[in-house]
Order: C-alpha cells, then structure tokens, then sequence
C-alpha cells in the first residue's frame, strides 16, 4: 500500500520558511534590553525571548566567563549580575538527592531493530515518568567529532549566551539568551569549553553527577560564574554515513526516525528542523536547558553522542497542569502573564528561558524524575512532558521529535492551546489524523493482520480522535447549511490552509470570503463574519469527506471507540470544537443528530462574488444535498461557474495566462457531473475562453 503523504499550501509552506527564518536569524531584528514577550509565531528550543547584542555592543571576548558588560549599562537592570531569589531556596540542597531516577532500558540487539515498535513497547511504564533513558546496545564506530570535522566540511555554529543566575520573574526581571556573536568550529568550541572546565576544577576528566548536581544550583544561586554559551538548534548530525558505522545505518539514526513506517511525520512533505530533521546541542560546562514541553506535545529523542553528562528532570504528562499551575502561583508574577487562566504560565514557558530549581515542584507535589545521560544514551521524553536540565563540561548530543498513534489526543489538546493564544501551528493536525485514519481504514479492509497489543492501543487512539473530529466538522457543516451562512460551495483544492482568525489547521473543510483572503475554519460563528470584502461566504469542502465520514462509522462499530465518543460527549471535553464549543448544545431539539443527510439550501435571492481574477459570478437558486454514505455534490450553474473561476485563477497563479475570462455561463453537459470529471471539463472551459 502505497502511504498518503500530506501536501501543504502555498500558505503553510510560507509559513514554515518564515518560522525556519525567525529562529535562525531573530538577531538581526531585536535588541539586548527589548521587551522579552512571547511573539504569536511558534518557535523552537531557542525560545522566544532570544535577544541579539548588537544593538548594546556586547560580545563574547575569548571565552564565557569573560563576557563584556561595558555596554550593557544603559539596560534597566544588569541582565549578568546574581541577586538573592527568596522564593527560590537554595541554601540547602539536600533535595538533590530526593528526586527519583527515571526508569533506565537495556534493549537487546533483537529489541532494538525498530526504535517505535520498542517506544511502543515500554510507553505504558515509561510514560508514568515523563523521561526514560535507554542505553544502546550499539555503538558509533566514527566519532562525532570526526564527522562534523571531516565529513561536513566547513561545519561551523553560532553559540548563545545564557545568564547564569535564577530571576525574579516579574517586569523589571527575567531570563533573556544572547546571542554570542561568534562562530565556531566543533574543535574551537571544545578547546573553549575544556579549558573553562579545567580552570575551575583543575581537572580535565568527569567529576560525579550528584556533586556536580550540586555545584550547577550553588552556581546558578551565588557563584561568581557569570554566563555560559550554548550552542543549540544546529541543524545537521553527527550521525556517520558511513557504511561500516553500525549505529549510523541502523534505524536509530535519527535522520531516518521521522519516516519510519510507524512515524506520523511520515506523512508530512515539508521538512522541518528540529522535529522531522535533527539539530544539534553542543554545550559547555553548566550550558541550560531551560524548562519546557515540545511543540504540539510530541515525543522527542535526545542521543548523546560525545562528551560530559547530562542532568535531565522530567515531569509526567499526567502532571503539566499542576507544573504550570505551580510556576504561575510560584515562579511567575502576575505581572508578566500575557493571558488569564491555566494558559497563562504556559505561554510564558513557550518562550523557553525559565529555570528554576526542581525543588519548588516538590514541595506542591509536582512529581519530578531525573537522568544522568552518558555518551551512547539516548533520552526520550514524553508527550505533555516538562523538562530541563545542564551539562556537566563539553558534550555534543543530538535531538529530533517524533510521533506514534497514542499522541493524537494530546496533539488535539496542544492545537486548542494555540488557538487560545492565537498561535501559528508549526504541523498540520488534521490533515495528519486524516491521513492516518484513512490509511488504517484500508489496511483494517485486509484479513489476516496480526497486531500487537501496543498497535492496537495506537489504532484505538487514531479511531477516537478521528471519529471526534469527523463529528464535529458533520455538525458544524450542518449548522452552516441550516443557518444558510453561505452563499455557495466549492470543491476544496487548497489542502491545508490556516484559519486567519484562530490559527487552526483546516483540512476538511474552511470557508473563505469573496476576495479569498480570509479562511475561516468552522469552529466560528459564519454569519456573524464582517469581511471588508462583502458578506458572501463560500464553504469549501474535500469530494473525499463522504468517504471519511463511511471510515468515522465503521470506526464507531467498535464498542470501545462508541464509548470513547460518549464519554467525551457527556463530559464536554471536545479538542476540536473551540470556540465554538456551546453553539451546538441545541442541535438535537433542532432535528440534528450524528451523520445525518445535509440539505444544502443555498439563499434563493441572487448575489454576486467577485473571483480572484475580477470577474462577476452570479448565483441563482441553488439546492445541493448529498447524503453521508457517498457524497458527490451535483454541481449547479452557480458552483460551475464558481469552481471554472477559481481554477483559471489557479492556472494563472502557475505560469499560464487568462485573458480576458469573461463570466461564464455552463451548458447542460457541465451542471451534473461529477467531480473528477467535472475538473476535465473546466479545464476544457479554461482553454476555450
């Protein structure tokens, strides 16, 4: 069977080279004492409170003890300088050896052929703990360094640099990185690293991990250590290609793990840095990463390739609203939440700079797990999973997201929190559970599969998520058509788009004004909509959603999927309604219920829409209905017309040229075919205008 793969739109793609350009060149647009307020675009480990030192004169002179502050004096507050946290309480650090370790995994050879179906594997255990670590039984026969030196030529990497100190968090004092303003290579970035360590400690080999636990929160409390540089979100590996490197061909490669069998991000045709692609983290003695859960709540790898230790504290999904709850009523003031409610400390923790000592956690009953990782170990956290944690010296690791059947609901709850804060999602959800369920739907068609308990598991998440979906998109669709808040309707041929007033990723279906410039999913009130460009609105639907809606039925007919369905019906805790979540409370008394025929009753008074070409399309009495089992919308002179327009603009967006398109009247052949025919015959149309 030959896998879907998702096809974003020009819109998305654009979308995703902005995000790609923000992260890696922001210093170029923001200044050292600028406000450090999370931006509406979403961004990766390096945060959004990443600051640039150009405009204060700051630069890192020989190596990160000796950061110049000469210039920095006109800021409000000395962004270096330590101060004393009362609420923080670091004088005895005993806590340091309370907090449990997480669970360490020791795969055989066999176990560890296919890292998802071994992730699979041990979820059920290890994600009670929010991280795990699991020690290869395979080793890299070329050495990081020999990679990035030898077989990337050239490979050189711009450091960050983080205050190291605690904060008060409120206006006048946060945590803001820099950047360094230097290049380094892997071997410049070493000999700095290790001569900083050696200098303190008078050492050059590890010291243990509980007595440097220790020396990194006295540091970060009231050391004489000003700053450190990190050099994070490099995009490349030090995974070898060579052939003889056992680990570099296996599929633990993390180039390979995104388009693994098993990987949703298999589906996706746009790459994206960091978590389809892997980045690299090459850090220093005491380099931080600061607390925070990745983006859409995925899985994310870390393997450590060379190096120093890593402290790793991790705190279970079940737990990330209690952590936030505790960082807005602990950590954070009032003063720096940009929005109200349980969302509030999570949009400052998007930013990616807060660190605090775990501590705080465990006395309001947060539970924290920790993790030394060595060379040769990889770290997985888990979805909705908090984590940070410091390097003990110089080490180079490696990191990429990921994502298996069993995220879906917890990707769902990551898009409502976007729209909540009016945030760009960096994946395409719905056009991803689609996908994935559709391709389910027809492996589920073939006897004689036999699934382990743990693809099962997988499957019962992507059948509930879907069916969720499905359902309120059905319901939404009815509302619109018996509301008759559109004026028309069309085939949707933009794939994923994004709504302009929430952000969300609309795949099924989105309606669009006159000018086509404002998408609009299907969670808002349509007819209350007021557009500059008129008040005709258009619901563009996909010809397949007759057949999703079939796969949503059969799905249904599995008791365990049925009562999934019920149970979030009856508690009111629908992902993917918001924030239209108590329109349809009236539905049933109004003759609604799951799956019913949809009588699309168009307004019967004529309106004119204006096409992206400039032309006039008009629109008589229209009447279209279909009902859920095969959908295949009989096409009326006024969607004809509409749907002819709206390819000549998408022709002449390619290269080719309309000239003078006229509006344009259909002869009976055009008004019942079907879809793919009824795209020959407009672009039969096209070519005769």
């Amino acid at each position: 069977m030959v896998e879907g793969r998702v096809c974003l739109s020009k819109e998305v793609r654009n979308e995703l080279e902005l995000l790609k350009r923000k992260r890696l060149h922001r210093i170029k647009s923001e200044t050292v004492c600028g406000p450090s307020g999370v931006t509406n675009m979403m961004s990766r480990s390096g945060g959004d409170a990443l600051r640039a030192p150009a405009s204060c004169g700051v630069r890192l002179q020989g190596n990160a003890e000796s950061f110049s502050r000469s210039n920095v004096a006109s800021c409000e507050k000395d962004v270096f300088s330590k101060r004393k946290v009362d609420k923080f309480y670091t004088s005895d650090l005993e806590w340091t050896e309370k907090i449990p370790e997480c669970p360490v995994y020791c795969p055989t050879k066999e176990e560890f052929e296919d890292p998802l179906v071994y992730f699979q594997k041990i979820a059920p255990e290890a994600s009670k703990y929010g991280i795990c670590k699991i020690i290869s039984p395979l080793s890299a026969t070329v050495p990081a360094g020999a990679v990035l030196m030898k077989e990337k030529a050239g490979f050189k990497f711009t450091t960050r640099v983080q205050p190291l100190r605690l904060a008060e968090w409120d206006t006048d004092d946060r945590v803001t990185f820099f950047m360094s303003g230097r290049n380094y290579t892997f071997r410049d970035f070493e000999k700095m690293a290790n001569k900083v360590f050696s200098r303190r400690y008078y050492s050059a080999g590890c010291l243990p991990a509980t007595y440097m636990e220790k020396e990194f929160w006295h540091e970060i409390a009231c050391g004489k250590m000003e700053s450190v540089e990190y050099a994070c979100d490099v995009e490349g590996s030090a995974f070898s290609s060579s052939p003889s490197d056992l680990l570099g061909t296996s599929k633990w490669n993390l180039k390979k793990l995104s388009r693994l069998p098993k990987s949703t991000l298999r589906l996706l045709e746009t790459a994206i840095p960091g978590v389809t692609d892997p980045m690299l983290y090459i850090g220093m003695l005491f380099s931080i990463f600061a607390w925070h859960v990745e983006d859409h709540y995925l899985y994310s790898i870390n393997y450590h390739h060379c190096g120093a230790s890593k402290t790793w504290y991790g705190v279970p999904g079940h737990s990330a609203l209690r952590f936030e709850k505790v960082v807005k009523e602990h950590v954070y003031t009032n003063d720096v939440l940009s929005v109200d409610g349980e969302d509030g400390a999570f949009d400052v923790l998007l930013g990616k700079t807060t660190l605090f000592p775990p501590n705080i956690l465990l006395e309001h009953d947060v539970p924290v797990y920790k993790a030394v990782q060595n060379p040769g170990e990889f770290v997985i956290t888990f979805p909705r999973a908090y984590h940070a944690g410091f390097s003990h010296g110089f080490n180079c690791g490696e990191a990429v997201n990921f994502a298996i059947g069993d995220w879906f609901p917890l990707g769902a709850v990551a898009c409502l929190r976007y729209a909540h804060l009016n945030r760009v999602p960096l994946l395409p959800h719905e056009e991803l559970l689609c996908k994935e369920a559709m391709l389910l739907n027809s492996s589920l068609e073939l006897e004689d599969l036999d699934y382990s308990p743990a693809d099962l598991a997988s499957h019962h998440s992507i059948k509930a998520s879907f069916v969720k979906l499905i359902r309120f998109l059905h319901r939404a669709r009815w509302s619109i058509m018996k509301s008759r808040a559109c004026t028309s309707v069309s085939l949707n041929y933009h794939r994923t788009v994004v709504c302009t007033l929430c952000k969300r990723d609309c795949y099924i279906a989105f309606v669009n004004c006159s000018c086509y410039s404002h998408h609009v999913c299907l969670r808002h009130d349509i007819k209350s909509l007021d557009f500059p460009c008129g008040s005709h609105h258009c619901l563009f639907l996909r010809d397949d959603v007759g057949e999703m809606e079939a796969a949503a039925k059969k799905f249904e007919q599995d008791n365990a999927i049925s009562k999934a369905v019920e149970r979030q019906a009856e508690n009111g805790d629908d992902m993917y309604s918001y924030p239209l979540s108590n329109k349809f409370q009236n539905d049933v008394e109004d003759g609604y219920f799951p799956y019913c025929e949809i009588n699309v009753d168009l307004k019967p008074e004529i309106a004119t829409m204006t096409s992206a070409t400039g032309q006039t399309v008009e629109y008589g009495h229209n009447s279209l209905s279909h009902n859920t089992g095969n959908f295949r919308p009989e096409l009326t002179d006024a969607l004809s017309s509409f749907a002819a327009s709206t390819l000549c603009s998408f022709v002449e967006q390619v290269g080719s040229s309309a000239k003078n398109v006229r509006s344009i009247s259909l002869p009976a052949e055009y008004l019942s075919v079907r879809p793919p025919h009824f795209v020959l015959l407009c672009l039969r149309l096209y070519f005769s205008c």
